[in-house]
């Protein structure tokens, strides 16, 4: 049984509730982005959720791209086909289109890799802020609103050299913010490792939007303020 069948209910349309994307961000990702909260407005399901769903439910393969198309509500009813190509997409039951996927080479259904990733993955993509944004955002002189932080996901993709391996870690490579007027784009480079020896790499892709000039009284405040909430959550 997989650990991900208490973050969503399965009758013909995958369906994720606002309780479920809250504890899947806070219990598995580590991620207190205020989007995900229970009682949030605006509110979205988790992308890695989704991203751990589609794994979970096609498999592994050596090259893999994800693009988000939309933010998933509460309770939409998404559609995973039940036969699949090289190129597929989630929708709602409207047809309104969510995710695309795009897979190549060898596939693997090893449960125990796949969940094994899952987690390392969704513990890594947990640590973007404040461990790897504030520092990115410092070095380029702007910040997100922090009493609006929206931070998007974009995209994500791997590429494994093989699939016979176990326990994979991830690890940042570099990371780089691309400035567009009040935006940014965010790219994450990562590493993913087992019994020592590089066995793949991946990117996760953000977007930023609300910018301001940097200040680092306000940049520690949101910090604190997230923290707080972590530690609320998990004591």
């Amino acid at each position: 049984m997989s650990f991900l069948e208490d973050y969503y209910q399965d009758a013909g349309a995958v369906r994720v509730s606002r309780q479920q994307a809250s504890d899947f961000a806070k219990r598995i990702a580590g991620d207190f982005n205020p989007l995900h909260d229970a009682d949030a407005k605006p509110f979205c399901v988790p992308g890695d959720l989704l991203f751990a769903l589609v794994l979970n439910r096609y498999g592994l393969s050596q090259q893999m791209t994800f693009s988000f198309k939309g933010m998933v509500g509460d309770g939409a009813g998404l559609v995973f086909p039940d036969e699949v190509t090289d190129r597929f997409s989630i929708t709602d039951e409207a047809g309104k289109e969510y995710m695309e996927i795009e897979r190549s080479g060898n596939t693997t259904q090893d449960a125990s890799l796949i969940q094994a990733l899952i987690r390392r993955y969704v513990e890594f993509s947990g640590q973007t802020f404040p461990d790897i944004l504030v520092p990115l955002m410092a070095e380029h002189g702007v910040m997100i609103n922090p009493a609006r932080p929206m931070v998007i996901y974009a995209s994500m993709g791997i590429r494994m050299n093989r699939l016979d391996i176990s326990d994979p870690q991830l690890n940042l490579s570099d990371s780089m913010l691309n400035l567009e007027g009040k935006r940014a784009g965010v790219t994450l480079n990562f590493n993913i490792s087992a019994e020592g020896e590089v066995v793949g790499r991946g990117e996760k892709s953000l977007v930023l939007s609300g910018l301001r000039p940097y200040d680092q009284e306000a940049i520690e405040q949101l910090v604190q303020s997230y923290g707080l909430r972590k530690q609320g959550y998990q004591g």
